[in-house]
C-alpha cells in the first residue's frame, strides 16, 4: 500500500442494514402499542359482560364498582333481565378510545336479548340489538356511563 492508493471502501451495506432494522424495530413498537394500549380495559369489561350474560348480576354489580348513589336496584334496572339494556344474552366489544380531555376509557358494546349475536342480515333480531357505550377509569377499573 503506498500513499497514493485510495482507501479501502467501507462497505455501504452495514449502514443500510442498521437503519433498515432501526425502522422496522420502530414500526413493530408503534403497532403493539396500538394493538395493547386498552388490553386491561377490554379485559375488565369482557368480564363485566360475561357476568351480565351469565345473569350473575352481584357480581356484574361488584365489578361496575359504583358509587353509593347507584344502588342495585338502580344496577338492575339498567343492566337486569327487565332492565333498559336487558336481557343482555349475548355482546359484541366494537370500540375502544380515549375521549378528548378524558381520563376515561370509552368502550362501545353491542348488546343483543339473543344468543348468539344475531347477523347483520337478520333484520328481526338485528332490530333489537342495543349500541352501548360505557365508561372506564382505568386507574381502578370502575365503570361508569357518559357524562
Amino acid at each position: 500500500m503506498s500513499l497514493l492508493d485510495p482507501p479501502a471502501a467501507k462497505p455501504e451495506k452495514s449502514r443500510a442494514m442498521a437503519f433498515t432494522i432501526a425502522a422496522l424495530t420502530l414500526v413493530t413498537v408503534v403497532v403493539l402499542w396500538f394493538t395493547f394500549r386498552y388490553y386491561p380495559e377490554k379485559k375488565v369489561a369482557e368480564r363485566f359482560f360475561n357476568a351480565v350474560v351469565a345473569g350473575d348480576m352481584a357480581q356484574a354489580y361488584q365489578l361496575w364498582k359504583p358509587s353509593a348513589s347507584y344502588t342495585m336496584n338502580d344496577f338492575l334496572a339498567d343492566w337486569g333481565p327487565q332492565g333498559y339494556y336487558g336481557p343482555v344474552k349475548s355482546y359484541a366489544i366494537e370500540r375502544l378510545r380515549s375521549p378528548r380531555g378524558s381520563t376515561s376509557v370509552a368502550v362501545t358494546v353491542r348488546v343483543s336479548p339473543y344468543s348468539p349475536m344475531p347477523d347483520a342480515s337478520d333484520a328481526e333480531k338485528s332490530r333489537k340489538t342495543r349500541v352501548v357505550e360505557v365508561w372506564i377509569l382505568p386507574r381502578d377499573k370502575s365503570f361508569s356511563f357518559p357524562p
